[in-house]
């Protein structure tokens, strides 16, 4: 199917501002070593932990995740009276994670068969199910358990079969429906588009074995919540469209999550728009230390908070009076995982293998991501100029071109923090079997 010519236009829009977008801006080095010291003395503190433990391994922080749960409440529960919060497993699978969380009073928000049932297994009685293209099998399920979970209808079809799985079933599900923050693009998969969403309720009312709670929609990679907010806005738009009756349906507004740590994003020279074409390991260095570091900024938690809480204020409680809930992920497991390799051949000055291939994390993260790699061994705060790569036989098995640290030799243990989130949920037994996991009071 060819597209129109508005869709042509849009498209040239949408590259047009992808070859604008500013370069992000050089990491600050007090930012830099700050993160690089207070993780050098968290890492002494892990080898005393590993003890005779096998590497590589996940070292695991339960309390990281509670620290992160509770301030994530604390930061709307101020501005918000009725709110609900749910943890995206697709972000971290670990189950001891969604266990934690479901002890800080979290739900959990899913997008598969499997994701719900380990939620269920968990004992989880508060889920919302996401995601496109549900099979049947996956929707049996939630129908089976419908006192517990809330399906996010993603389109008029998945409407029509899960209406008829529930009569088959003869059981009433609640529902939401979830909508496209773009309506081009990519990200079009996800939900319907906002200007059809009074005929979705028109049509739900058809159906005899659903009932429509709320509505759901979901940005990513929010560096601030500007995006949010401008979706919002159109929300807000529509919703003063819907009738009175229409309006009553709508018991909750699910805003998504995609909230970025407050770290920001940190990236390797060819993770930047002008970044070096080819292979990120021909990059030169540029500076007597390390390769330059460059940062996509994000606001803290708090200015999410406060700024989000005003537009729904604003944009949505002007027109329904319901329960906002939230999706983080990232945002509560980054910070919660570490990765600890050991070298496990010096071939040269500069290149060193470990024991831990990238299957770890399941992509080629640090081709274009930055992320400090401690030698916890020989703790410095220097950093040396090293390819640190996996024992994978790929090259891109590339874990960083330098480290911190006073020397590198065989058998040191290797540290590379925060690395729980889309890391471990993506991990593959490819060619070597993935690391265990280790916890650490």
């Amino acid at each position: 199917m060819f597209e129109s010519s508005e869709q042509k236009n849009r498209t040239v829009e949408q590259i047009q501002t992808i070859l604008n977008q500013t370069t992000p801006g050089l990491l600050p080095d007090d930012e830099l070593r700050g993160f690089v010291e207070t993780n050098f003395i968290k890492g002494r503190r892990f080898i005393h932990t590993i003890g005779g433990h096998r590497t590589p391994c996940y070292l695991f922080e339960p309390g990281m995740i509670i620290a992160r749960a509770k301030a994530f409440k604390k930061a709307f529960q101020q501005y918000l009276p009725d709110i609900g919060f749910y943890f995206a497993m697709k972000s971290n699978n670990f189950p001891e994670v969604s266990k934690i969380i479901l002890g800080c009073g979290f739900g959990l928000d899913v997008s598969s068969g499997s994701e719900l049932k380990t939620a269920l297994e968990l004992g989880a009685d508060d889920i919302v199910f996401s995601g496109p293209g549900k099979t049947l099998q996956e929707l049996d399920i939630a129908i089976t358990h419908n006192s517990k979970v809330v399906v996010l209808m993603d389109s008029f079809t998945e409407m029509k079969r899960l209406e008829k799985r529930a009569a088959r079933h003869e059981k009433t599900v609640m529902t939401g429906i979830r909508l496209t923050t773009e309506p081009y693009g990519l990200w079009r998969k996800f939900g319907i588009l906002l200007q059809d969403l009074k005929t979705f309720i028109q049509e739900s009312k058809r159906y005899k074995h659903i009932k429509i709670n709320g509505l759901q929609f979901h940005s990513s990679w929010n560096m601030g919540p500007e995006r949010q907010i401008a979706f919002m806005q159109e929300l807000g738009a529509t919703l003063a469209t819907l009738t009175s009756e229409e309006k009553e349906m709508i018991n909750f507004i699910d805003i998504g999550g995609g909230y970025w740590p407050e770290q920001g994003e940190w990236l390797q020279p060819a993770g930047i728009p002008q970044g070096k074409q080819g292979e990120s390991g021909n990059v030169k260095n540029t500076k007597s230390a390390g390769y330059p570091h460059y940062i996509n900024s994000s606001v803290p938690i708090e200015i999410f908070a406060r700024e989000l809480s005003h537009a729904i204020c604003e944009h949505i409680h002007s027109q329904v009076s319901c329960k906002i809930c939230f999706e983080p992920g990232r945002w509560i497991c980054n910070d919660s995982m570490h990765i600890i390799l050991k070298v496990i051949d010096k071939k040269y000055n500069d290149l060193v293998i470990t024991d831990g291939g990238t299957n770890a994390i399941g992509w080629e993260r640090f081709e274009t991501d930055y992320c400090p790699i401690l030698n916890i061994s020989r703790p410095a705060m220097t950093e040396r100029e090293c390819l640190i790569t996996g024992s994978l036989c790929t090259p891109h098995d590339v874990w960083g071109y330098s480290y911190w640290g006073r020397d590198i030799q065989g058998g040191d243990l290797l540290m590379i923090p925060n690395q729980g989130a889309y890391t471990y949920s993506l991990r593959q037994h490819f060619i070597k079997a993935v690391p265990d996991v280790i916890a650490f009071p």
